[in-house]
Order: structure tokens, then sequence, then C-alpha cells
């Protein structure tokens, strides 16, 4: 979150508002002072832009000290990676991927806000989702068709989904695939190692590291069922440190976050057909836990 700094004059001659800028920040270059008044300039809390625009004693000018790429940043999330089509970001935990509920804010809103702010003519479309509390990296278009053509053929698509995950306990084997039938119960997932009728979910895993405590995993998901690295972590009775639904009880891990991250996405292009790549690193208080 940037903090704006606003600074005031009042105008106390006849002067034109490029000129009046000049003399106001002189250790300002004039191609920043340009850049402020292309975005950032207000007279009696009006905005404008007009180099020449007339001041007559007794207005005021306020200029906005944070730069317009500063003001339309999306808060909750980092943008990685923009095209005429989609956007890869990196979400911070506690954000929704999208809400029925039109008051929300989620990672459309937030997109949604970007792309007006600047001045794009579109709106953003969810291609996948991450749950709430975990964080990471995501697909969002910039229109239905791109969205529709990932879910006509997502797994021809995007080849390479991982997560990084903290795990209570040593889990072992320390490299394997878990495999289960998922089923949305009413209040959380259920799984069964039989065919019930649900899902087939896979997730393969291999340990990074052990700590007395902790295992740091790595999980490349084979489909991408809801809630699907919870429940498989506490099927295998290792669960995602501080997941308030799939966890411990008493879970007394000093992390405040469920410690689920997705580090690396990878996917063909659908507009493009170029294969990208994306990775971030392992979040510092994933590594901060592993040294306890």
């Amino acid at each position: 979150m940037f903090h704006v700094k606003q600074l005031e004059y009042k105008v106390t001659e006849q002067k034109e508002l490029m000129a009046f800028l000049m003399e106001k920040m002189p250790d300002t270059s004039r191609t920043k002072v340009k850049d402020y008044l292309a975005h950032n300039v207000c007279v009696d809390g009006r905005r404008v832009s007009q180099f020449n625009y007339p001041l007559m004693p007794g207005m005021v000018v306020s200029i906005e000290k944070a730069s317009y790429k500063e003001r339309m940043k999306p808060r909750n999330l980092d943008i990685v990676y923009e095209d005429d089509f989609l956007l890869v970001v990196n979400k911070h935990e506690g954000l929704l991927s999208n809400s029925k509920k039109p008051n929300e804010t989620t990672v459309i809103t937030v997109l949604n806000r970007y792309l007006h702010l600047s001045h794009q003519k579109c709106n953003a479309h969810i291609v996948h989702r991450l749950d709430r509390d975990t964080s990471g990296l995501m697909v969002v278009s910039k229109s239905k068709q791109v969205s529709q053509a990932f879910e006509a053929d997502w797994k021809g698509l995007v080849n390479d989904r991982a997560y990084v995950a903290v795990a209570w306990g040593k889990l072992e084997p320390a490299e394997g695939t878990i495999k289960s039938w998922l089923t949305d119960g009413e209040y959380c997932v259920l799984s069964s190692p039989t065919d019930n009728g649900g899902k087939l979910a896979i997730t393969n895993y291999r340990v990074v590291k052990t700590s007395r405590r902790y295992s740091l995993v790595e999980l490349r998901l084979d489909t991408g069922r809801r809630n699907q690295i919870r429940v498989h972590l506490r099927e295998e009775q290792h669960p995602v440190v501080h997941d308030p639904m799939y966890g411990y009880k008493d879970d007394v891990s000093p992390i405040n976050r469920l410690a689920l991250h997705a580090f690396r996405l990878g996917f063909t292009h659908p507009i493009t057909g170029k294969h990208l790549t994306f990775e971030t690193p392992y979040p510092t208080s994933f590594m901060k836990l592993m040294e306890l």
C-alpha cells in the first residue's frame, strides 16, 4: 500500500499552469513535472492536464506526489506478466479469487479496477482459482474467449502447476504420489481411497527439507480439485501448517497464515502458442518456519 503525499499551493498572480509548476518545483525535471501534469494535478479540486491552463489569483493547485503507475498498482496481488490477452498474478494470502457477492474484494475486482485505471477496454475473467488463504501464481484472462480456450483444453495447455507447503512432521517416503476420490461435503471436502463416485485427485510430492517439526514439500498436481493438496496431506497424517479446516486443532505454529503457496506455473499461451513458465521464491515465512 502506498501513501499519497499531496502538496498545495495558492496562486498569487496570473500565470499558466506549467510555468507555475516549474516555479514551485525548481528541483524537479521538466519531464517529471509533465508526468505530474498528465495525471496528478488538480486546480480547485478538479483534475487538470492542460499545460497552458490559465491560473488566476486565489486558485489552489494541488499535486499528488505518488506516480501514476503507483496509483493504479493493484493491491493484494502482484502482476508478474501481462499482454493483450491475459495476466499472470501472484495472489497474496487472504484474497478470494472470485465471489458472487458484488461488494467483496477479489482478484477479479482488484484487476478490473487496474484495467479501468490503465484505460484498457476489457474485464478480468477467472481461468482457475486458488483458495482464499493460499498465495501464489494464477492466470486471469482479459476476455471470455481466452478463458474458454483454457477451459476447453486445460490439460493440453497447462503442463506445470507446482506448490510448496510446510507440513507437520516428517513426510515419508520422501517422494510419492497421493491418489484418492474427493467429494464435496457439507463443510469440507471428503476423501475416499476407492472410487465412491467422487472426482479422482492425484498429487505428486517431493520433500525438499525437513526440520525437527516440519517438512518443506513441493507438490505437483495431475488434477486440480478443490482443496486437493490440503486434503491429501491430511490423509497422510501430515497436514499443512496453520490449516483451519484440515489441520490440527491445536496447531501452535508461529506462522499466521496457511503454509501453502503456488510457486510455479507453466502453460502454452492459447492465442500466441508460446510456452510460458513463471516461478516465485518460496515465501520467506515458510523458510523461517523451517529453522525452528
